[in-house]
C-alpha cells in the first residue's frame, strides 16, 4: 500500500457559477470529503499535484492524506467526474476512512508469468484478460497496492477464477462472499482464431480518420457559461 500526500484549501464558494470559475482560472479541482461521523467538507485541491497523482495506478487503491487547512484527513478515492469533451476533471470524491473498520475498493490485477506461460509458449494460445480489478474487504492497514496473476502453469483451454487469487492475510473477495456462484472467471487462454486476426487487420487498413468537431462544441458551451455568469 502506498500513501499519497496532498494539499486542500476549504471550498467556501458554492455552486454552478463558482465551479465554472474555478475551472477557468485552472489552477485548482473541485473536490469533497466525506463518510465518517464528520459532515462533508467542501474542498478545493492543487490542480498540478492531483493530476501528476492520478497519473499512478496505485493512486486508487492507496490511502490518501489530504491537509485540509492544517487539518489532516486520510481518505480513499471514490469518483471522479470529467468533462464531456476536455481532458479536465471536473470534481473529485474523496471518502474518510477509520483505521478500525473495513472497507471496500477495487484493486488492479496485474498478470505475471506470461513470458513461461504453457498454454502460450508451448501450445499456441492467446491470453485473454477477463478482469481489470477485483473488489476486495479489508482494514485500511491491509489494503494492497494489486494483486497478482501468475498465469505460469495455465494450459490451453484453462481459466483462472477469483478462488484462484493469493489474497494476503486479511483480504477478502466481495463477490466470494457472496457465494461460490460468483466465482468469476480472471482471465483465460484459448485457440487463436483466424477470423478475428483478419477483422483486426482489415479493421486498421479501413479505419477511417475523423477530426473532432470538439472546438464548435466548446465554443457553443463557453457562450452558454458567459451567458450564465451574467444573468447570476
Amino acid at each position: 500500500m502506498s500513501d499519497y500526500q496532498l494539499t486542500a484549501n476549504v471550498r467556501k464558494e458554492l455552486g454552478k457559477g463558482a465551479s465554472r470559475r474555478l475551472r477557468r482560472a485552472n489552477q485548482q479541482v473541485a473536490a469533497i470529503i466525506y463518510g465518517g461521523e464528520k459532515a462533508p467538507q467542501p474542498i478545493t485541491i492543487d490542480k498540478a499535484a492531483f493530476y501528476k497523482a492520478i497519473e499512478e495506478e496505485a493512486f486508487f487503491s492507496s490511502i490518501i492524506n489530504i491537509d485540509v487547512d492544517g487539518s489532516s484527513e486520510q481518505v480513499i478515492i471514490r469518483d471522479l467526474q470529467r468533462h464531456p469533451y476536455k481532458a479536465l476533471i471536473t470534481h473529485a470524491d474523496f471518502m474518510r476512512i477509520d483505521a478500525t473498520h473495513e472497507m471496500t475498493l477495487h484493486v488492479p490485477l496485474h498478470v505475471i508469468g506470461e513470458e513461461r506461460c504453457k498454454g502460450i509458449k508451448e501450445q499456441g494460445g492467446v491470453l485473454h484478460v477477463l478482469a481489470n480489478d477485483v473488489e476486495v474487504s479489508c482494514l485500511p492497514k491491509d489494503l494492497p497496492e494489486y494483486l497478482e496473476v501468475d498465469i505460469t502453469d495455465l494450459e490451453l483451454g484453462g481459466t483462472l477464477h477469483l478462488s484462484d487469487l493469493k489474497l494476503p492475510q486479511g483480504v477478502t473477495s466481495v463477490a466470494l462472499s457472496h457465494g461460490e456462484e460468483h466465482d468469476a472467471g480472471i482471465v483465460n487462454i484459448t485457440h487463436p482464431t483466424r477470423g478475428t486476426a483478419e477483422e483486426g487487420e482489415e479493421g486498421e487498413e479501413t479505419q477511417p480518420s475523423v477530426e473532432p468537431e470538439a472546438p464548435a462544441a466548446e465554443t457553443k458551451q463557453e457562450e452558454k457559461d458567459e451567458g450564465e455568469d451574467k444573468a447570476e
